[in-house]
C-alpha cells in the first residue's frame, strides 16, 4: 500500500498500522487521517458582505441566500438611513407582504424590510443596537440572518457608505471519515492521508526577510507555544483556540483578514491573550492581531476536537537569552549567527536583553545581554496546584510569565521579615486562596490577598509562625504561593535592590 505521510508517499505492508509508521510519536498529541475519498467544496451559510468601510460576516438561512446573491443586487445597495438604531441599504425590489407591525431586533440582526410599505423599495437593514420599531418586514420579523463577525463595521457606516460585494464564504468538506485521533492501533489503508503535526510561520518572518512589525505579539505567541503544544479548549467552525494563556495583555500589532491558517492573538476581552488558529476566511477584527500563518496541517484545524492536544512547529524558534547562563547565551548565539556583546563582565546569568524581542534580535543579527553573578538570582517553586490564579498574577507582575528569570523590588526587612513589591497592574484581583492554617514553614513564599489594605505585597520569612503569614499579615490575608529553595542567598539582598528569581523544577 502507499500512503502520504505529511505530504510525503510512503510504502507500507498490508495490515500496518499508525505506529509503524510513526515511531516517536507522542500519542498524546491528536493526529488528523483522512481516509481516501475526494474533497469537495461546499458553500456555507455564512456570506461575506464587502462595503465601503470594512468586511463583515452573516450567518443566514437558505431563502437569505436566494435573496442577498441575487444578480445585480449590489448594485442598488447604497446607505438609504442611517441612525442610532440601524444602518439601511437599498432600495431594491423584492416580493414580500408586510406586516405593518413593530418587532424587537437585536444588535447584529439583519432585516428584509421596506420603505413606505412598498416592497419595490426593500431596504437591507442592519440593527445597530437592542430595539424595537416597525421595519416594513414581514410577519416574521423579516430577519435574514446575524452578523456573526465585523460587527464593529456597522458602528462606522455613514451617508455615503455601500455594499460592494456579497459572495458565500465556501470551506473545504472531505466527504470521507476523516477524524483525529491518539490512537496508534488504527490500521493503515491505501491511498490514506496521516498529517501529524501544524507546521506554522511567525507573522512578519521568511527565510529571506524579517519585518519586526508584530515582534512584540509574536512574542507572546513563542512563548506560550514554547513546547511546541497547542491545547485545544475550544472549538467553533471558524476557528479552534488555545486558552492557556487567558488573561494576557497582547497589542494589536497587525489587523488584517482572518483567512484559511491564519494565526491571531485576542488583545482584549475576557479572552485576551487567547491564541486562535482559522479553518475558514473571516474578516479582520479589531480584537485580534495577526500572529502567524500555518504552513502545513490544516487538515488537523480542521478536525480537532476540545480537550486533544496538536503538534505545533513554529518558526523561527524563540531567541531569548534571559535565563540563560552566559555559557548557553554564548552557545545559543553563534548557533542562531548572532553577535552578542555583554553589557560589563560576563558572568552567572543573563537577566536582561536589547532588543528584547525575537524578531528583532533576529533582524538586527545582534543583540546586548546584561548578567548578574549566580548568588544574586534566587531559586523558588510556585504551587499551581493550591494557588493557580495568585501563582499566574505572581509570574506576571515578575516577568516570569515571559522569560526564565524575572525579578521584584525588596522594599522592607524587618526581623526575620523580608518583603518585595512588583509593580501590579490597576484592577488586578487577588481572591483569597491557600491561605495558611497552623504553622507556617520557614522560607514560604507569600502574597497579600486583597482583604487588606497591603495587597499586592510579596513576603517571605526565614523562621516559622502560627499567628501571620510571610508577609506579616493575619493568615486570612495571606496567601501562599511556593517556596525559596535558594534560602542561603536571601540574607545577601538589602532594601531597594531588585532580586532576580527563576523556577526550580522539583
Amino acid at each position: 500500500m502507499e500512503i502520504h505521510l505529511d505530504g510525503n508517499r510512503v510504502s507500507v505492508p498490508e495490515g500496518a498500522l499508525l505506529r509503524d509508521v510513526l515511531p516517536e510519536w507522542d500519542s498524546r498529541c491528536a493526529i488528523a487521517v483522512v481516509r481516501p475519498a475526494e474533497a469537495k467544496a461546499m458553500e456555507t451559510l455564512s456570506l461575506v458582505i464587502t462595503t465601503t468601510s470594512g468586511e463583515i460576516v452573516i450567518e443566514g438561512s437558505s431563502p437569505a441566500r436566494t435573496i442577498l446573491t441575487a444578480p445585480g443586487l449590489t448594485e442598488s445597495l447604497h446607505i438609504g438611513w442611517v441612525d442610532r438604531y440601524t444602518a439601511a441599504f437599498g432600495p431594491f425590489r423584492e416580493t414580500f407582504v408586510p406586516a405593518r407591525s413593530p418587532f424587537r431586533y437585536e444588535r447584529g440582526d439583519v432585516i428584509l424590510g421596506c420603505g413606505g410599505y412598498d416592497p419595490a423599495r426593500s431596504y437591507l437593514v442592519f440593527s445597530r443596537m437592542r430595539h424595537t420599531a416597525d421595519h416594513g418586514a414581514a410577519a416574521d420579523g423579516g430577519v435574514l440572518g446575524r452578523v456573526i463577525s465585523g460587527l464593529g463595521v456597522l458602528d462606522r457606516w455613514v451617508s455615503g457608505d455601500a455594499i460592494t460585494r456579497i459572495e458565500p464564504v465556501v470551506s473545504w468538506a472531505d466527504t470521507s471519515r476523516s477524524f483525529t485521533t491518539t490512537d496508534p492501533t488504527v490500521p493503515l489503508e491505501d491511498s490514506m492521508q496521516v498529517v501529524t503535526y501544524i507546521a506554522a510561520r511567525a507573522e512578519g518572518f521568511t527565510p529571506d526577510s524579517i519585518n519586526p512589525t508584530a515582534a512584540e505579539s509574536v512574542e507572546h505567541l513563542l512563548r506560550i507555544l514554547e513546547k511546541g503544544r497547542f491545547h485545544v479548549g475550544r472549538t467553533a467552525s471558524t476557528h479552534i483556540r488555545d486558552g492557556t494563556a487567558i488573561p494576557a495583555d497582547v497589542p494589536t500589532e497587525v489587523r488584517r483578514a482572518r483567512r484559511e491558517g491564519t494565526i491571531t492573538m485576542r488583545g482584549d476581552g475576557v479572552s485576551r491573550g487567547g491564541i486562535y488558529i482559522y479553518c475558514i476566511d473571516l474578516p479582520a477584527s479589531s480584537s485580534h492581531t495577526a500572529v502567524g500563518q500555518v504552513m502545513h496541517g490544516i487538515e488537523i484545524v480542521r478536525l480537532a476536537k476540545v480537550g486533544e492536544i496538536l503538534d505545533i512547529r513554529l518558526s523561527p524558534p524563540r531567541c531569548t537569552f534571559i535565563g540563560l547562563t552566559t555559557e548557553e547565551a554564548v552557545a545559543l548565539a553563534a548557533d542562531r549567527g548572532i553577535a552578542l556583546e555583554f553589557d560589563g563582565t560576563p558572568t552567572g546569568y543573563v537577566v536582561d536583553q536589547e532588543p528584547p524581542t525575537t524578531l528583532a534580535v533576529l533582524a538586527a543579527r545582534k543583540a546586548m545581554v546584561a548578567t548578574v553573578p549566580a548568588e544574586k538570582v534566587m531559586g523558588i517553586t510556585l504551587d499551581d496546584a493550591q494557588a493557580p490564579l495568585t501563582c499566574r498574577i505572581f509570574r506576571a507582575v515578575t516577568g516570569l510569565d515571559m522569560h526564565a528569570i524575572g525579578k521584584m523590588p525588596l522594599i522592607f526587612r524587618f526581623e526575620d521579615v523580608t518583603l518585595f513589591r512588583p509593580p501590579i497592574p490597576d484592577g488586578t484581583r487577588i481572591l483569597p486562596e491557600n491561605t495558611p492554617t497552623g504553622e507556617v514553614p520557614s522560607f514560604t513564599l507569600a502574597m497579600t490577598n486583597d482583604s487588606r489594605k497591603s495587597a499586592g505585597i510579596i513576603g517571605v520569612r526565614s523562621g516559622t509562625s502560627a499567628e501571620y503569614g510571610p508577609t506579616s499579615e493575619p493568615f486570612e490575608g495571606t496567601n501562599i504561593i511556593g517556596t525559596v529553595v535558594e534560602s542561603e542567598k536571601l540574607q545577601g539582598f538589602r532594601e531597594r535592590e531588585i532580586v532576580y528569581i527563576r523556577e526550580v523544577i522539583q
